[in-house]
C-alpha cells in the first residue's frame, strides 16, 4: 500500500481535467493569430479565463496566466516593485516572515541586483502576521517630508508550510491606508479555503493549477485593474504585463481544475479538516513528544495541513524511513541546489534550529481516505525510534 501525503507540493490531476486538457491540445491555433483556427483557440482561452475569474471573484481581465505560481509570484513581486519607482525612489518591500521561497529568492535577488531594501515581517508563534505588525512598519516609514519609501507588502494567504492563514483583507486595508499595493500569495490556499480577490482587497494575487488537480505549468498572476508591473519578459505584448503564446490548453485544464474546486470547496474542506484533526490526534498518541506548528486544527489552518516537528531527530531521516514504509510525506523545508537547510518559516515562527530540523509535514488532498491517516499513524512509532536512533546530523 502506498499513500501520499504531500498534496501541498502537487496533486494527482483529475480524470476530467485530464480528458480536457487532451482534447485542447488537439486544437491547431495560436489565440494571437486573426485566422479561423487562430479565434477558435483565443476563444478556449478567454472562456478558461472567464471560468477562473468566476471561481475567485475577479474580472476575466485582471487573470494573466502564467506558467505557474513562481511565474505569478517573481512578475508580483519585481514587476510592482519596479512600477512603483516611476515617479520618485521607493527602495523598500515589506515582506512576511516565512513567505515561499519564491517570494523569498525573489525579494533577495532584488536586493542585490536592483537594489531594493527588503524587510522581513515578524511573524507570531504561530506563523501569524498581526495587522498591527504591518501598520507599524508602515507608519515608521514616513519620513518628515510626508513620503514614504515602501514600494509593496507581500503575503501568503495560507502558509504552505504550517498552515497558517493570514487575515489577508485586514493587512490589505492597512496597507490601503498608507497607500501601498499589497501582493497576496494564494498558490496553497487555492482550493482548500473561499478565496475573493475582491474581498481580500489585493493588488495582485498569485494562483496556480497543479495545486488543485490541474497540470503543472500552468498558473495565474490576478492583476487588479488599478495595480501595475513592469513585464519580466517582452516580444508580442499578449497580455497585461507579460509577453508569450499563451497555453490554451493548460488554461482550459486549468478552468476545469478551478470549476470543481469552486463548487466541491466547503463540503470537501469539511472533510478534510476532519481527516487533518484525526491525522493530528493520531500523531501525538504515536509519538506524545511531537510538537504541532502553526495553529491549532480549526484556527485558521488550512484544512489539508499538518506539521510537526519530532524531537531528537532529523525530519529527512524520518521522511525516508516512512517513504520506505510506502508513506510519501515532506520535511517542509527547501533544498537549495541538493543541500538541505532549516525551515526559514519555523525560523521565522522562534523555532529554535535544534527543533526545527524535526520537521515533517503532512498535506491532505483529493483521494486521501482514512485508510491512508491510519497506515501513517501505524508506520509513525517504528520510524520515529529508528531516526532517533541515527541521530541529528
Amino acid at each position: 500500500m502506498t499513500v501520499y501525503l504531500d498534496h501541498a507540493a502537487t496533486t494527482p490531476m483529475r480524470p476530467d481535467v485530464l480528458a480536457a486538457y487532451v482534447d485542447a491540445l488537439a486544437v491547431a491555433g495560436n489565440p494571437a493569430s486573426i485566422h479561423s483556427h487562430g479565434q477558435e483557440a483565443k476563444r478556449l482561452l478567454e472562456e478558461a479565463r472567464e471560468r477562473i475569474a468566476a471561481t475567485i471573484g475577479c474580472e476575466a481581465i485582471e487573470i494573466v496566466f502564467t506558467s505557474g505560481g513562481t511565474e505569478s509570484i517573481n512578475l508580483a513581486i519585481k514587476g510592482m516593485w519596479w512600477a512603483r519607482q516611476a515617479d520618485r525612489p521607493r527602495p523598500r518591500m515589506l515582506i512576511a516572515g516565512g513567505e515561499h521561497h519564491a517570494t523569498v529568492d525573489a525579494a533577495e535577488w532584488m536586493a542585490v541586483s536592483a537594489g531594493a531594501v527588503v524587510e522581513w515581517l515578524p511573524l507570531e508563534a504561530d506563523g501569524t502576521l498581526l495587522p498591527e505588525t504591518l501598520r507599524t512598519a508602515l507608519a515608521a516609514d514616513i519620513g518628515s517630508d510626508g513620503e514614504d519609501s515602501v514600494a509593496l507588502v507581500s503575503v501568503l494567504l495560507g502558509n504552505n508550510e504550517v498552515g497558517t492563514i493570514q487575515p489577508v483583507a485586514q493587512l490589505s486595508a492597512v496597507a490601503d491606508t498608507f497607500g501601498v499595493p499589497l501582493h497576496v500569495d494564494a498558490v496553497a490556499a487555492l482550493g482548500y479555503i473561499p478565496i475573493n480577490f475582491r474581498a481580500l482587497g489585493a493588488s495582485t494575487m498569485s494562483i496556480s493549477a497543479h495545486k488543485i488537480g490541474g497540470p503543472v505549468g500552468i498558473g495565474a498572476l490576478v492583476l487588479g485593474r488599478t495595480a501595475t508591473v513592469v513585464p519580466l519578459q517582452h516580444g508580442g505584448g499578449q497580455q497585461r504585463g507579460r509577453s508569450g503564446t499563451q497555453d490554451v490548453a493548460g488554461a482550459v485544464a486549468f478552468a476545469v481544475a478551478a470549476e470543481h474546486a469552486h463548487a466541491e470547496l466547503d463540503v470537501f474542506a469539511a472533510d478534510l479538516a476532519a481527516l487533518r484533526d484525526n491525522l493530528v490526534a493520531g500523531v501525538r498518541r504515536a509519538v506524545p513528544e511531537a510538537v504541532l506548528r502553526g495553529p491549532e486544527p480549526g484556527e485558521r489552518r488550512l484544512p489539508g495541513n499538518a506539521h510537526f516537528t519530532f524531537p531528537g531527530c532529523e525530519g529527512d531521516s524520518l521522511l525516508f524511513l516512512l517513504d520506505a514504509a510506502g508513506i510519501s510525506a515532506s520535511t517542509g523545508s527547501a533544498c537549495q541546489a541538493g543541500v538541505p537547510e532549516t525551515s526559514h518559516v519555523l525560523t521565522a515562527m522562534g523555532v529554535p534550529e535544534s527543533e526545527a530540523r524535526g520537521a515533517l509535514r503532512f498535506t491532505l488532498g483529493h483521494g486521501t481516505t482514512s485508510s491512508d491517516v491510519e497506515a501513517l499513524i501505524a508506520a509513525l512509532p517504528d520510524a520515529y525510534e529508528r531516526a532517533r536512533q541515527a541521530g541529528m546530523a
